[in-house]
């Protein structure tokens, strides 16, 4: 494990007991005993969810690879991590940061390692890194298709590969039993809606709803859940979507990241154990359960298989009438809010 990309506490902390959740005594402290990795959790939602997870009772790995720039730009820093960690660390809390990118396998591995080192094992996983690099699909290069896909989705991804074979493998040395497993990865209403200049981030946030959706049916027989949340919140990628919208003077910012860390805290505990493979928007004090996809209509051939006419005769009146922009996107999604 590289010193760049681990940077390790005065090491006072001790591996978390094993005992079942179900022995333990009822606390206001709902993860006490488990440890979590927030990827992401330099700045923004994951700093956010790093101290919710760290205030509910949780040993935290704060990761986060420090590029300044919200479009992966600058150089690597380990300050934001090792400030989040310190932050926890003020308060009572365990923490340790790394520095490393979760969208490089090996760097991935070593997240994963630093916290069954750490702690000596892994209960929960938060996927928040992320960049952007907006563009028009018309405009947009190579490079910014790629980097935005390999950071989001390949990062999910990266991380969710050696928590899920931890996983595996502690339920192979208990006997098969079941063991405590949590994923909460980060989508985006900008996958829901449909956001004409993001085709990338847009692209990749659908990505990981299908792959959080795979993983929640693979990993259930092991203990393990997965769900995704599509937060809105005002951070450094967000700061020229939100410039229109003021930030009150009294009170908490309807756009906070504070709102959506809650949520991430209630998946990743005992209390969501039947929560699993789930799309959850949340902001501004809402959370909104999302419906999967129903089917709408059905039309069969009345030969062994389709003809241009009779698909012309089914399909052209079904549309006709529909409205102009409506598509499978669900724009409704934008005006929710706290009633």
């Amino acid at each position: 494990m590289s010193e760049r990309s681990v940077s390790e506490t005065s090491g006072s902390e001790k591996p978390l007991s094993e005992k079942p959740l179900s022995e333990r005594p009822l606390s206001d402290k709902p993860l006490e005993g488990l440890s979590a990795i927030v990827t992401g959790a330099g700045r923004g939602l994951g700093r956010a969810e790093a101290l919710e997870l760290a205030r509910l009772g949780a040993a935290v790995v704060v990761n986060d690879f420090g590029q300044p720039g919200r479009d992966g730009s600058g150089k690597a820093s380990t300050g934001p991590a090792e400030q989040v960690a310190e932050e926890i660390r003020a308060e009572g809390g365990q923490a340790v940061a790394h520095s490393g990118d979760v969208a490089d396998f090996s760097q991935a591995r070593d997240l994963l390692t630093l916290a069954t080192t750490h702690y000596g094992k892994l209960d929960i996983l938060v996927n928040n890194a992320g960049i952007l690099r907006d563009r028009m699909v018309f405009s947009m290069t190579e490079d910014e298709w790629d980097s935005v896909i390999r950071v989001h989705l390949k990062g999910h991804f990266n991380t969710i590969h050696f928590a899920a074979a931890h996983w595996r493998e502690r339920s192979k040395a208990a006997g098969g039993r079941k063991v405590y497993g949590r994923i909460v990865n980060t989508s985006s209403e900008a996958f829901l809606a449909g956001s004409a200049g993001q085709p990338n981030y847009a692209a990749a946030k659908g990505g990981i709803v299908g792959l959080t959706t795979s993983t929640a049916l693979a990993l259930a027989k092991y203990g393990v859940t997965a769900n995704v949340i599509c937060p809105r919140a005002r951070t450094r990628m967000t700061e020229d979507v939100f410039a229109g919208f003021e930030r009150p003077t009294e009170g908490l910012d309807p756009l906070a990241p504070e709102h959506v860390a809650p949520l991430v805290g209630y998946l990743a505990s005992p209390a969501a154990e039947r929560i699993n493979g789930q799309l959850l928007v949340v902001h501004g004090g809402m959370v909104a359960i999302v419906e999967r996809p129903r089917v709408q209509a059905k039309f069969d051939s009345k030969q062994d298989t389709f003809s241009y006419d009779e698909l012309d005769a089914l399909l052209t009146p079904h549309y006709a009438d529909r409205p102009p922009g409506e598509t499978f996107a669900a724009a409704e999604v934008l005006g929710l809010k706290r009633q």
